[in-house]
């Protein structure tokens, strides 16, 4: 047993977690893999565990809208309603009236390709922020997690290209990409980024195949135990989110991962260009702090903020970390996760990535983080040793 195995061992025991998988890579293969704990009843969690990845998706989704970049056939810097012209009927949102109504004003500036990839377009989720289900109660709107078309019509919370808040951009970019493209956005990602990469068990539905794979997401309750919480993104939806929508396993993930340590390529399937990738993957929102997501659902989310007060910025599919961090990442890693707690990072200047995955609620509560933290410098102990 691995000091990796023995702290994901330990998180079960102590509770911290139902389960875990964890992997690690370099740019020439995976390097180590370990998993602790029940998937589900009776089930040890195992490398080939499915998960419902929710925001990792997010990366498939700009990765997917770069490719059509690297070919010409799409500028970050077109604006969104040139595409998709129900961009505009979305207004930014000043507040409520008396009666509750919502105050809505036409926004200043104009959402481009690159505000929907890189969280500066003005869309927020409900999770982080009280006005955006204020709106929905007032109005009827559906969560994007309904995967119905009429719950892309968030507001905007602020003009476009003047604040990084999270939200629901990369649902609309798939939208971009299946307008340029012609195809659907899940016919898309299977022949372009998928197959080629052989992501063979990351999937848009739970196929037969794979169902008894699948993890069960379990919610912490306020006595600290946990019970299984059905969640899942919407079978057979009106349009796959790509904020959202795939299912997938940590040995899937870890060769997307690896195909950007690669610079583009895996195992002699190119993807992006070297210039594409290294164009996509540069700090995209200037001096745009990234503040800190404030729960508005505590069930669902803590808290969240990666490495507070360090400098981050965002690249068109990933947060970065622009300073070192002393015994983990190094600058210009990059990084994201999913809503049920399943992490990732890869590190270019040490030729690293990794994964800490599971499937609980709330997202980013202290127990996991404190694994996840204790996982990341393990990894990088190990490096030195």
């Amino acid at each position: 047993m691995t000091e990796l195995d023995r702290i994901l061992a330990d998180a079960v025991a102590a509770e911290h977690v139902p389960f875990a998988v964890g992997m690690t890579g370099d740019s020439k293969g995976m390097r180590w893999s370990g998993a602790a704990g029940d998937a589900r009843a009776g089930v040890p969690a195992a490398a080939d565990t499915v998960f419902r990845i929710f925001s990792m998706t997010k990366a498939v989704g700009s990765t997917a809208a770069m490719i059509l970049i690297d070919r010409g056939r799409l500028s970050p810097d077109t604006p969104v309603a040139d595409i998709l012209p129900a961009f505009d009927r979305l207004q930014v949102l000043e507040g409520f009236d008396a009666a509750g109504k919502p105050r809505l004003r036409a926004p200043r500036t104009r959402a481009t390709v690159r505000h929907l990839a890189t969280h500066t377009s003005g869309l927020v989720y409900e999770f982080w922020n009280t006005e955006v289900p204020r709106y929905m109660q007032a109005t009827g709107l559906a969560t994007i997690l309904s995967g119905q078309r009429a719950s892309l019509d968030y507001p905007l919370l602020f003009d476009p290209g003047t604040r990084w808040d999270y939200g629901i951009g990369i649902d609309w970019l798939g939208q971009v990409v299946e307008k340029v493209d012609g195809r659907t956005i899940d016919r898309f990602c299977r022949d372009e980024i998928l197959d080629p990469l052989g992501m063979h068990d990351t999937r848009f539905e739970p196929d037969a195949d794979i169902a008894p794979r699948l993890a069960d997401v379990r919610l912490r309750g306020e006595d600290g135990r946990f019970t299984v919480f059905p969640l899942a993104p919407p079978a057979r939806p009106e349009f796959y989110g790509m904020g959202h929508a795939l299912y997938s396993t940590a040995p899937d993930y870890l060769r997307f991962l690896r195909m950007f340590l690669n610079r583009g390529q895996l195992d002699g399937r190119r993807i992006l260009s070297e210039a594409g990738l290294q164009s996509m993957l540069a700090n995209q929102i200037g001096e745009l702090p990234i503040p800190l997501l404030k729960t508005a659902a505590p069930p669902v989310t803590a808290d969240a903020e990666f490495f507070p007060g360090r400098r981050k910025s965002h690249s068109l599919a990933f947060q970065r970390i622009d300073e070192d961090v002393p015994g983990m990442r190094a600058a210009g890693s990059q990084f994201w996760a999913g809503v049920c707690n399943t992490h990732y990072w890869w590190d270019p200047k040490n030729d690293v990535a990794a994964l800490l995955m599971t499937q609980t609620l709330p997202f980013a509560e202290p127990r996991f983080m404190g694994l996840y933290d204790a996982f990341e410098r393990e990894v990088y102990r190990s490096l030195r040793r």
